[in-house]
């Protein structure tokens, strides 16, 4: 009986003691409100890619160097 007892004052000193604890919960940085990209349509093939992606030729922007190529030569 004396064994249960000194095992229930354990088990509440240990819960006691970690309930007063200060959480130390890992959270999440908030999300910080990122800029949406421009997107552009290749002159080629019409396929939208982000505009810092983008090959800019003279009759407007690509989405490779090969779709550059056969409309600029």
């Amino acid at each position: 009986m004396k064994a249960l007892l000194l095992l229930v004052v354990i088990l509440a000193g240990v819960w006691l003691w970690r309930s007063r604890q200060i959480p130390t919960i890992k959270k999440k940085p908030p999300a910080t409100a990122l800029h949406p990209l421009d997107m552009v349509r290749c002159t080629q093939c019409g396929m939208h890619i982000p505009g810092n992606e983008a090959v800019q030729g003279k009759k407007g922007p690509y989405c490779s160097q090969e779709h550059l190529k056969q409309l600029e030569p």
